[in-house]
C-alpha cells in the first residue's frame, strides 16, 4: 500500500492528475469534498465558523454561503488564518479516518490524497510521496477564470492566499509540469505512475 499526496496551487491541474490516477486504479481522497462536508450545516466546523465570522455568512438555506465567506477571507490574511485554523484540524481528522477505512477495505494498492494546501497533519505525515503539479501563473489564471467565472483579481487573490510555488516544490518527491494539453498531462502521469509501481515492487 502506497499513499501519494498530490498538491499544487489553484489552476495547476492537481485534480486532473488525481482523476488520471483514479482511472489507473488508485483510490482518491479529495480534500475539497471533505472541506465542504466539515463546513456544511451538519459538519464539525460549522458552529465554529458561524461563531467567528457571524450569521451574515449563512445563506437562506441554513448553509454557509461560500462566496460570502470567500469575499471575507481572501481580502484579509487574519481572517484567512482564522478560517484555516478552524477548518484544517477537522479536514485532517477526516482525511486520516478516510485513509484508515480505505486501508482496512484492502481493495487498493495506491491511495491518492488530493489536497490544495499541504498541511502537515493529515497530508504530509500520511503520504509516502508528494507529487506537486505546477503550471505557469498566467496559464493557471486563465484556467480558473474559464472554469469558475472569477475575475482576474479574484483568481490572483486566491493564488496569493496559497503557498508560493517554491514552498510547494520544497515538499516534492516528484514534479509534474502541466502547461500543455490534457493528453500530454495524461501521458506524463501514466508514465510516472507505471515507473513508480515498478520501483515499489522491487
Amino acid at each position: 500500500m502506497k499513499i501519494i499526496g498530490v498538491t499544487g496551487g489553484i489552476g495547476s491541474g492537481k485534480s486532473a492528475v488525481s482523476a488520471i490516477l483514479r482511472d489507473l486504479g488508485a483510490a482518491v481522497v479529495d480534500a475539497d469534498v471533505i472541506a465542504r462536508n466539515v463546513t456544511s450545516s451538519t459538519g464539525k466546523a460549522y458552529d465554529e465558523l458561524v461563531c467567528h465570522f457571524g450569521n451574515d455568512i449563512v445563506g437562506e438555506n441554513g448553509e454557509i454561503d461560500r462566496q460570502k465567506l470567500a469575499d471575507i477571507v481572501f481580502s484579509d490574511k487574519a481572517m484567512l488564518d482564522a478560517l484555516n485554523s478552524i477548518t484544517h484540524k477537522h479536514i485532517a481528522e477526516k482525511l486520516q479516518d478516510t485513509v484508515e477505512l480505505l486501508k482496512s477495505a484492502g481493495k487498493w494498492d495506491v491511495i491518492v490524497l488530493d489536497v490544495p494546501i499541504p498541511i502537515e497533519k493529515g497530508f504530509i505525515d500520511l503520504a509516502d510521496e508528494i507529487w506537486v503539479v505546477t503550471a505557469e501563473k498566467e496559464t493557471r489564471i486563465k484556467r480558473v477564470m474559464e472554469r469558475s467565472g472569477y475575475t482576474y483579481e479574484e483568481v490572483t487573490d486566491r493564488m496569493d492566499s496559497q503557498p508560493r510555488e517554491d514552498e510547494y516544490l520544497r515538499l516534492a518527491n516528484e514534479m509534474i509540469k502541466n502547461d500543455g494539453s490534457i493528453e500530454e498531462l495524461e501521458q506524463a502521469v501514466v508514465k510516472l505512475f507505471l515507473n513508480k509501481k515498478q520501483e515499489w515492487q522491487r
